[in-house]
């Protein structure tokens, strides 16, 4: 199964967008920073790695750009990807512990 970059950063857009809207059922209520606040800025520059990496893969494609920008563009976004897998499982997994306990 291949996911391209642009339809994963475009996932996480619209779950940014949901944290941002006050009126979702998704929004978490309240104000101030909290986790929520972490959340979405930590969902938000990921996105912008991922586009960032996007954008020099397009512009080597092209020609426009050196070699060691691309690769550390690259890198960056797949690491950026990899640590937002890492988190989500985590979270997952925790959730599922937490559905398995006994009240």
């Amino acid at each position: 199964m291949t996911i391209s970059v642009s339809a994963g950063a475009a996932a996480y857009a619209k779950a940014a967008t949901k944290l941002a809207v006050p009126g979702s059922t998704d929004a978490v209520k309240g104000t101030g920073s909290g986790f929520a606040d972490l959340l979405k800025s930590a969902l938000s520059d990921a996105i912008q790695t991922q586009k960032t990496g996007e954008a020099a893969s397009l512009q080597a494609a092209t020609g426009k750009s050196d070699i060691n920008s691309v690769v550390s563009a690259v890198n960056n976004a797949e690491l950026t990807l990899q640590t937002v897998l890492a988190v989500r499982d985590k979270v997952v997994a925790a959730y599922t512990e937490i559905m398995h306990m006994t009240v």
